[in-house]
């Protein structure tokens, strides 16, 4: 025990002796300063997903954000996988990325996916892109140019690795 630490404990013991009211508040009070000391107080996890999130906001070319906001959410639904792949957390943001253009059905969800939240942010019915099928003349987020922006950012995301 160092000095300071024994310091410490004597106040506490004059204060219990002294007949004051100790209460659980006056423990944290005096304790607290060492409490964290050296650590932030945000987890690890949220750290990382809040990280992941800036990366996407800063990297994904998309002036309407609904794919934006799709992969955050896409982010906020994969903790177990950004858990686990901590300490090289743009790992796990490829790896979603690449299943996610690397299975059809998966891919084709996902722009739906945008298209709904496109319809939530605009307040429009969505235009749905059918696999297979030409695009609506309207529709900002086609099967295509959904890849293509995924696609820039993997480029980006794989520099940075």
């Amino acid at each position: 025990m160092n000095s300071e630490q024994d310091d410490k404990d004597g106040e506490l013991l004059k204060d219990v002796l002294a007949g004051r009211t100790f209460t659980l508040a006056d423990f944290i009070a005096k304790e607290g300063g060492d409490f964290l000391k050296g650590e932030s107080p945000v987890p690890k996890l949220l750290q990382v997903k809040t990280e992941l999130n800036l990366l996407i906001k800063e990297n994904v070319s998309d002036s309407l954000g609904a794919l934006k906001a799709t992969l955050q959410d896409l982010v906020e639904e994969n903790e177990l996988q950004i858990a686990k792949n901590l300490d090289k957390p743009l790992m796990a943001l490829v790896e979603m990325l690449e299943s996610l253009i690397n299975n059809t059905n998966l891919f084709y969800e996902f722009v739906k996916r945008v298209d709904i939240k496109w319809g939530q942010i605009y307040g429009k019915r969505p235009h749905f892109q059918s696999p297979g099928q030409p695009p609506h003349p309207d529709d900002d987020y086609t099967h295509e140019s959904v890849r293509q922006k995924l696609d820039d950012f993997l480029t980006i995301l794989k520099a940075q690795q």
